[in-house]
């Protein structure tokens, strides 16, 4: 990124000079630090609506529950669909993204440091928006899905928070998917082609192409709800003309999408995780990748599956129903590959391994409950019961979240320096394995036996009270599991093992650095010559291409030997040089006024007012803030 000329250096408030402390964190620009703001924020979100699921697992661990009322459990349930798709699995799988997309391609930062940065102010202060609601007249209680026309009518502020901080939440993963999409575009290191690259990184751009697209969507309906609301309009108002059923065309179409968006970095991460453990490449790369963006691209034409009972038609639902069939094979097609990548591999049975083999597993299961919903006669049945409830917890928690725990385990040493305690780590994986399944597998037969979703009593005698009881326990559980975690990381921060900069013998280049990395990344940007280049350069291969087996520190045979010293790019080569671009007040600043404005809206167009003269004074800042300080 060039550098101002200093006749062009100007700005309103002197550059932040912090190097440590808090107030660093608070204008960094590195995405290092940004990936850790992000893991930690959604962190604290994944907690707060676990909290919200063991007060609803309570209230219907035995009929006629009486520990919430109906209004507040309408707001918890909703609150938790909320917290845990927008504000726990997307962000912690951006946390995951932010500090490892640039390692793993050879940069020294994403392409837009300081949008990065704004991504994530925006992420942490709509989620905040979004939970000031509790304390300003009640939370959104239509549902996370806010199915119209209720969403329109129920009295109070709730849904309109819903429908304001959902945007805002959605400007912020616009910013990083732009963000994201660039810097694979044009930042990957030389030599490291599209085919050359992690299934990690690749899993990243095809989600950040389906954020890109589907997020328009979700935001064409959250306006249309805005305007009903405060308004007047009537776009879901059927007694004026308005069609209920648009909101679930816009919402849909928006939210299978959105499924894929937060199960495929999990696929991704467990496509790197399995390689390394069972000390084999990849099987089936090209397969992997490919599938990836099949299942992305045929996901954009299964979402009438979630209106089957709507009365779109015989020809509607047979369309819908057969693609919600195909998109299965390539699904199939992935997993069958983890499996071809386990067979015969010299497997380690790390805490990292078994999360993905336990993310394998129950999405094989919440996959086969998936298919049963393509069925148009069996989905009439299943529809609003808590068979549905079953299933998407086995690919949203048994998927993305058995994921994410296998990359945090499996990156944590790079990331902070230090090995997780491995004996706590299988505990906690057993204990989240064992909850996980006696929590939502009771849900399955709940559907069957009739258990409608959505509802905070039920009478006795019904045949629920056994499962209920069975799936309130499973969940204390999880959260146990969840606290033996915590344990691990304060107790290793303190007095963990030293990680090395390569503990696990891994195969990707963001391992051939040390751990925790340096500001910089690299010394100098690498040149990569394979898919897995770490490897190749610790190991001697035959003439074949078979890695073969000595110590780590041969040289790769497949390159000449008078190239074998050169293993980095030369000064004409690096496309980038040491870019560190300067911390900045500025996307912090543009961030605070979007929820002021959002308050605005709701309340008093003078906070609006202010909202966007805060928005104004931070963007003609950034733009006038020359990236980084002149030489």
């Amino acid at each position: 990124m060039a550098t101002a000329a200093a006749g062009t250096d100007r700005r309103y408030f002197a550059r932040p000079t912090a190097k440590t402390g808090w107030w660093a964190w608070m204008t960094t620009v590195d995405h290092k630090k940004i990936g850790i703001l992000y893991g930690l924020t959604s962190f604290v979100f994944f907690i707060i609506g676990g909290i919200q699921a063991l007060i609803m697992r309570s209230q219907l661990a035995t009929p006629d529950g009486e520990v919430v009322s109906a209004a507040m459990y309408n707001q918890l349930f909703t609150m938790h669909g909320l917290t845990m798709i927008f504000l726990v699995v997307m962000p912690m799988g951006t946390a995951l993204i932010n500090f490892l997309l640039p390692l793993m391609i050879g940069a020294r930062d994403v392409a837009f440091p300081r949008l990065n940065a704004f991504s994530y102010w925006v992420f942490l202060l709509g989620g905040l928006f979004l939970y000031s609601s509790f304390i300003l007249g009640g939370a959104a209680d239509g549902g996370w899905f806010g199915y119209a026309p209720l969403n329109r009518e129920l009295p109070g502020n709730g849904m309109t928070y819903y429908s304001l901080g959902l945007q805002i939440l959605g400007i912020a993963s616009l910013a990083g998917a732009v963000n994201f999409i660039v810097t694979i575009l044009n930042m990957r290191a030389p030599g490291m082609t599209f085919m050359r690259m992690p299934v990690f990184v690749w899993m990243t751009l095809v989600v950040s192409f389906l954020l890109l697209f589907a997020l328009p969507v979700i935001g064409v309906a959250l306006w249309e709800l805005m305007f009903d609301r405060l308004f007047g309009t009537s776009f879901f108002d059927p007694g004026a003309g308005g069609d209920p059923l648009l909101w679930q065309h816009l919402f849909w179409l928006f939210g299978h999408p959105e499924v894929y968006i937060m199960i495929l970095p999990a696929m991704g991460i467990v496509s790197e995780v399995l390689p390394a453990f069972a000390r084999k490449p990849l099987f089936g790369y090209p397969a992997i990748v490919f599938a990836g963006a099949a299942i992305a691209f045929m996901g954009w034409g299964v979402w009438a599956h979630h209106m089957f009972a709507a009365g779109l038609g015989p020809v509607a639902n047979s369309a819908f129903a057969l693609s919600t069939m195909l998109i299965a094979v390539p699904t199939g097609v992935k997993i069958f590959n983890w499996i071809g990548t386990i067979w015969g591999g010299a497997v380690r049975l790390t805490t990292a391994f078994l999360f993905s083999a336990g993310f394998v597993s129950m999405f094989i299961i919440g996959g086969l409950s998936g298919v049963t919903h393509a069925i148009v006669p069996h989905d009439a049945q299943q529809t609003d019961t808590y068979y549905v409830v079953g299933h998407l917890h086995y690919v949203l928690f048994g998927g993305s979240i058995f994921g994410l725990f296998s990359g945090l385990y499996y990156w944590w040493p790079k990331i902070f320096g230090r090995l997780l305690n491995e004996r706590i780590g299988k505990l906690h994986f057993w204990l989240m394995l064992i909850g996980f399944n006696l929590t939502f597998g009771p849900f399955h037969v709940l559907g069957l036996l009739g258990m409608p979703r959505r509802v905070y009593r039920y009478s006795p005698g019904l045949g629920f009270d056994l499962w209920n009881m069975m799936s309130t326990v499973g969940a204390f559980t999880i959260a146990l599991s969840i606290v033996v975690f915590l344990v691990n990381a304060v107790l290793t921060a303190r007095r963990g093992e030293q990680a090395g900069a390569d503990p696990w013998d891994a195969r990707t280049i963001e391992w051939m650095i040390p751990s925790p990395p340096p500001e910089h990344n690299f010394d100098e940007v690498p040149v990569i010559r394979h898919r897995d280049d770490w490897w190749y350069r610790k190991y001697i291969t035959d003439p074949k291409g078979t890695p073969a087996p000595v110590i780590a520190g041969g040289a790769d045979a497949s390159i000449p030997a008078d190239e074998r010293d050169n293993a980095t790019a030369s000064e004409d080569e690096q496309a980038h040089g040491i870019h560190l671009p300067s911390p900045s007040y500025y996307p912090l600043v543009t961030a605070v006024g979007l929820p002021i404005a959002g308050y605005g809206v709701i309340y008093q167009p003078l906070l609006l007012a202010v909202g966007f003269l805060i928005v104004l004074v931070g963007a003609f800042g950034w733009v006038l803030e020359p990236p980084a300080e002149p030489a």
